[in-house]
């Protein structure tokens, strides 16, 4: 089977398609034959050595953890999937590999695809879906008439946190670029501000909830913008996020848990039409390398890069 896998760290000059022998499942482990998978930016640092502590140095590492197909086969004792299901799932961050033919997964870690979502929208679904779930409802428990700002509202992680926010009836403040604050207001944010000119003061102790989906706010701007009772939510670490999360139950660093009710939840939203994904482009396997190559170099096109095995 083909995978793209790479043997060192660095940039995507270092990333191969390579044949590799088709994986067998383990105890609890369904193997996948992938209909479509995502590119995220986690994968790009991961695969520049940004986040070791996490991926470790074992070598040839497998690259993508979003993903959407069918299963084939199950493990010894793995009664929750059968073959010909289709199903979403992320592999984790040390057993990358999304991006092949076939992908073996933890069954915990696989949830059965939203009917009627294609497989391209649902392999976009997984992470950026699980983490503003995990960070708006788990954490933050959004309720109705509640506030959130959404800081980079039209990135991945911001689309999913606005438009789960939404679901919940919070009232939503988000920044973007200028040039894109008619996209933001079209998607339901009821105030928009330029990620450039951002003044904290004239937000200040608005908001339940903080989300720092692109990691440009300080704690201190964040707790600016809170309620006395509020709580500001990270998915970008860094030293002093670390802290404030380990010190103070206001400041949170939050990823992606799927779990079974995150799962549901995002599925739920999905077939409802009420969570979806922007998909900038889509393309075969054997195309991938050169798109995540010009994804890295320009920024573009906007919307999630999808793959597409042959």
């Amino acid at each position: 089977m083909k995978k793209i896998q790479y043997s060192r760290y660095g940039g995507p000059e270092e990333l191969r398609l390579d044949d590799v022998p088709l994986p067998e499942p383990g105890k609890g482990q369904v193997r996948v034959r992938v209909r479509a998978a995502s590119f995220n930016p986690m994968d790009g640092k991961i695969r520049r050595g940004e986040m070791k502590m996490l991926s470790g140095s074992r070598f040839p590492r497998g690259l993508g953890h979003d993903f959407a197909g069918v299963v084939v086969s199950v493990g010894p004792g793995e009664s929750a999937f059968k073959p010909g299901d289709e199903v979403i799932g992320v592999t984790p961050i040390p057993k990358a590999g999304a991006m092949a033919d076939y992908v073996i997964a933890d069954a915990k870690n696989v949830a059965l695809k939203p009917a009627g979502v294609p497989f391209e929208e649902a392999a976009v679904l997984t992470i950026v879906g699980l983490t503003a779930w995990t960070a708006l409802v788990a954490k933050a428990k959004l309720r109705e008439g509640q506030k959130v700002f959404v800081n980079g509202c039209l990135g991945a992680v911001g689309r999913s946190a606005l438009q789960i926010a939404r679901m919940r009836g919070a009232i939503v403040v988000g920044t973007c670029s200028a040039t894109d604050f008619e996209a933001a207001r079209a998607l339901g944010v009821d105030e928009v501000a330029d990620y450039r000119a951002l003044d904290v003061q004239a937000f200040a102790r608005r908001f339940d909830a903080v989300f720092d989906t692109v990691g440009t706010l300080s704690l201190r701007q964040c707790g600016v913008m809170l309620k006395p009772s509020g709580m500001s939510l990270h998915i970008v670490p860094n030293f002093a996020k670390w802290a404030g999360a380990l010190f103070s139950s206001r400041h949170h660093l939050v990823f992606g848990n799927p779990t079974p009710k995150s799962f549901a939840g995002i599925a739920d939203a999905a077939e409802r039409g009420i969570l979806v994904p922007a998909i900038g482009r889509s393309v075969r396997l054997s195309e991938a390398i050169p798109a995540i190559t010009e994804l890295e170099r320009t920024g573009s096109p906007k919307g999630k890069l999808v793959i597409v095995p042959e």
